[in-house]
């Protein structure tokens, strides 16, 4: 079953953090999705947040590796409720246990849903 998915701009930061952030609707449940690459050459924190109607939150916490691989962090899926315009995601990275200022932070911001 395809998914509709609306992602915000690829960004990266001075540090080394590239990240693009997504809200993934397929048939009943919407999730938010985050695509990463961390070439600071230190673990990383990411915390993923789907934010819906009726001021329902979802956050989620990831491990990000030292390593330069891509990688990807998803919130647990949950029921649609209401209209996907109202559903948005962002997706904060910052060094282990908070310790220092935030690295980056991707939205969900794009206005058009696309299949995938």
């Amino acid at each position: 079953m395809a998914a509709a998915v609306r992602c915000g701009p690829e960004l990266s930061s001075p540090d080394g953090i590239e990240a693009q952030t997504c809200v993934v609707t397929q048939g009943a449940v919407t999730w938010a999705r985050t695509y990463y690459r961390n070439a600071t050459g230190e673990a990383l924190d990411a915390v993923l947040s789907l934010m819906g109607p009726d001021d329902r939150t979802v956050r989620m916490t990831c491990a990000v590796g030292a390593g330069d691989e891509p990688g990807a962090c998803e919130t647990p899926r949950e029921p649609t409720r209401g209209d996907l315009a109202a559903y948005t995601a962002v997706a904060e990275f910052a060094r282990r246990g908070g310790r220092g200022p935030l690295l980056l932070r991707s939205g969900s911001n794009a206005p058009v849903w696309t299949v995938r």
